[in-house]
């Protein structure tokens, strides 16, 4: 590429950028004239961001641009001018105009420039209608060569005024301008997120100060009880008489210890000083390093107040879209996966919920229906509101939907409240629309919008109000690069729970616990909370806690509730998140890494997945009971056995006989079954059936004798098969006992797996 041609690309590009700004100006100002076309600054706004956009087309020599440009600024002129009055079908030619000149400002785009010729003579009749439509002069183009170089101290925020009938306006060079003058500058996101984690680091390197500076604390103290020593050994020294020689002696060391004293007070001050000062920078770099990733919340709006009214019009509805906290700052990676489920509740909420106006009328209701969006922060998180004034949800219709397709019985139904059945809305594939039409009724929206909510590490919640519309709320992160955790301790390590999941903490006596349907629960403001241990989940050893209390993490995940029982609540604390190395894949339950003050490593929980994982147990009956004090001490040593089985009442004898034991069994209902939960979980004895469906025993004692990781697991054999050829090719498989059905009975079991692993207890 010549010189030539990269100054053409790399103005090109300047001019796609000042479009998308331009009409951005254009589309919020025409909004604000269809609503009152005389306001002035909207004029003003209007034409100049026009005016420009004609001036830079004609710098980079598209004559499309500036036809069109120059025809928006002739139809703004003469509505400023008092002319013309901007109606309705003057705002919609506008607003296609700013959609033309996107299409001509994108690189490698023809649809803009092939409607230009029809869009001219549309705007020619809107601006004078009794006027022949007149071709436009074509547009010498500008050689881009030949373009001087832009004058400084420019007084427009984007590029230069100029008369067009004489000198073009020069682009800008290099940067914008921001809302207060200030330069912007592009940068990658990868070195933000560089800076961030550079940043992050930084902060905690400067806290590892704190232990040397308490050394030397410790230093001075004993210093101190030296010279005291010295001082009462001076004292009786004195009084025994000693020479004056020893006691000179004495005088000496005193002083040189009075002087390291002094260096050592100094050394202490200074490093205390220090130390503040490089945890103040610290901080603020970190902090300042954060805030350039923030963005306001405007920036996810572009657009949308365009996307609400012009979906209204094809709808036959009039709609207006209200914004409150715009400024609100939200990091710029929540922002741009905000974007997608934002539009999907406000297409909703014009679709389904503001009715057409006749009926508004009839409800005695304004013509025009309102849908607002709220945002603000609140602990840390990014709090939206978005509701509207529309019909609400017609919970009867609702019913019919859940029923009709087959999701729940109609008597059942019948029962639900009303949190019950706007949770039917959320499902996958579910839609009260009968006809699939281009805005609605595939049954895909709300459905997204919690996927994408979800894995913002957030929460959706829906109600209404018959007649009187609905109302979204959603909770997200501000950022994703900190998160506000509550740390505790799980079998010696650190984990760290995210505090938009946790309901709250308690503690639990012994004496709250309860059996219900073979699973621990504790009662809690007038619930059943299930109770599990954290220790279980997270594959650590469970820890020694003597107290008649368990410390207690109620987590939340949509309806699910769950207490999580931990060692030791450490706190709460403000944690830069740090991805995990992608060749580890993913980790179960967990979703990150953190440094905590003291430079040590902490787990951040994922709590969906960790939930996922507590019904995985119970639906294989492998959830464990916590017990108290020397109990919990003795079941943590207890050994696991795994049985493969297909036969439900093999597999229950075996669990009963070997639980009653004291050993703790978990049951697989084949051998693919059981393959999986080797892999995933760590047990003392494999006791298996040969003849099972997806897996047989024989494939499977020979995939375990290959796994670097089991092939010492001890494998026990146990098969209605008791012919001498069926036990050579257990055992040759890599089987250490093989025991036959027809001659089984509890001891012979019970002996087999003593031999094999001794007592229940390690």
């Amino acid at each position: 590429m010549t010189p030539e041609q990269m100054r053409d690309a790399s103005l090109l590009e300047l001019f796609s950028l000042e479009a998308e700004a331009q009409t951005q100006v254009l589309s919020t100002g025409l909004m604000a004239l269809e609503r009152n076309p005389t306001q002035a600054d909207q004029l003003e706004a209007c034409m100049r961001a026009a005016h420009s956009l004609k001036g830079a087309a004609r710098i980079v020599g598209l004559d499309a641009g500036v036809s069109v440009a120059h025809v928006m600024e002739d139809c703004l002129v003469a509505a400023q001018e008092g002319r013309l009055l901007l109606r309705a079908d003057h705002i919609d030619a506008l607003l296609r105009g700013t959609d033309l000149l996107l299409h001509i400002a994108t690189p490698g785009d023809s649809q803009g420039e092939a409607a230009v010729p029809a869009f001219l003579v549309q705007m020619a009749g809107l601006i004078d209608p009794g006027a022949l439509p007149v071709t436009p002069a074509p547009v010498t183009p500008v050689s881009l060569a030949n373009v001087p170089e832009p004058m400084p101290a420019a007084a427009e925020p984007s590029i230069l005024e100029a008369d067009p009938d004489n000198e073009p306006p020069a682009p800008r060079k290099a940067g914008k301008r921001g809302e207060g003058g200030e330069r912007v500058l592009r940068v990658t996101a990868d070195r933000l997120n560089s800076l961030l984690d550079l940043s992050s680091k930084s902060l905690v390197e400067t806290q590892r100060l704190k232990p040397y500076l308490a050394s030397l604390q410790r230093l001075k103290r004993m210093h101190g009880q030296g010279m005291r020593a010295l001082d009462g050994l001076k004292t009786q020294l004195e009084d025994s008489g000693q020479s004056p020689e020893v006691l000179e002696a004495l005088a000496q060391t005193q002083r040189l210890l009075q002087e390291t004293q002094q260096i050592l007070q100094q050394q202490a001050a200074d490093l205390d000083e220090f130390g503040w000062q490089a945890s103040q920078r610290a901080q603020l770099l970190y902090d300042t390093a954060l805030a350039c990733r923030m963005r306001p919340f405007a920036d996810v709006l572009t657009g949308q107040s365009r996307m609400v009214r012009d979906l209204g019009r094809s709808l036959g509805k009039q709609v207006r879209l209200q914004i409150d906290g715009e400024k609100t700052q939200v990091d710029r990676d929540v922002l741009e996966k905000l974007d997608a489920p934002l539009t999907h509740l406000l297409r909703n909420a014009v679709d389904h919920g503001i009715e057409l106006p006749e009926q508004r009328v009839l409800a005695g209701k304004p013509e025009e229906g309102a849908i607002r969006l709220r945002a603000s922060h609140q602990a840390g998180l990014l709090i939206l509101e978005l509701s509207d004034d529309g019909a609400g949800i017609d919970l009867d219709r609702l019913r019919r939907s859940i029923v009709e397709r087959g999701l729940s019985p109609a008597d059942t139904v019948a029962q639900m409240s009303e949190a019950e059945l706007l949770t039917f809305l959320f499902l996958p594939g579910f839609s009260m629309r009968d006809k699939v039409t281009e805005v609605s009724g595939r049954g895909v929206g709300l459905d997204a919008v919690q996927h994408m909510v979800r894995e913002l590490r957030g929460s959706i919640e829906l109600t209404q109000v018959a007649g009187q519309g609905c109302r979204f709320h959603l909770e997200v992160p501000l950022t994703l690069s900190v998160v506000r955790s509550l740390v505790v301790e799980v079998g010696g390590e650190a984990y760290a729970f995210p505090l938009a999941h946790i309901e709250r903490t308690l503690e639990v006596s012994a004496e709250q616990i309860v059996q219900i349907e073979g699973r621990q629960h504790f009662w809690h403001e007038g619930q059943h909370i299930g109770l599990v241990a954290a220790s279980q989940l997270l594959n650590r050893p469970g820890g020694h806690n003597e107290q008649g209390s368990l410390r207690v993490v109620v987590i939340r995940e949509r309806e699910q509730l769950y207490g999580v029982a931990v060692e030791r609540l450490i706190g709460e604390r403000v944690l830069v998140v740090m991805p995990l190395d992608p060749r580890l894949g993913k980790v179960q339950d967990i979703s990150a890494g953190a440094l905590l003050d003291d430079g040590s490593v902490v787990l951040i929980v994922d709590v969906e997945d960790l939930l996922r994982s507590v019904e995985k147990l119970l639906s294989t009956g492998r959830l464990e009971r916590i017990e108290r004090g020397a109990q919990a001490a003795r079941g943590a040593a207890r050994k696991r056995i795994l049985v493969v089985d297909d036969s439900l009442t093999v597999r229950e004898l075996q669990r009963k006989l070997l639980s009653n034991r004291g050993y703790e069994v978990a049951v697989a209902v084949d051998g693919m079954d059981g393959w999986n939960a080797l892999r995933g979980e760590d047990f003392d004895l494999l006791i298996t059936d040969i003849d099972m469906p997806r897996m047989d025993g024989i494939e499977l004692v020979t995939l375990v004798r290959r796994d670097q990781r089991l092939q010492s697991l001890p494998v026990m054999v146990v098969s209605y098969k008791d012919r001498e050829e069926d036990r050579r090719r257990g055992l040759d498989a890599g089987a250490d006992y093989y025991l036959a059905k027809a001659s089984f009975h509890d001891d012979a079991l019970l002996d087999a797996v003593v031999e094999l692993i001794g007592g229940a207890q390690g």
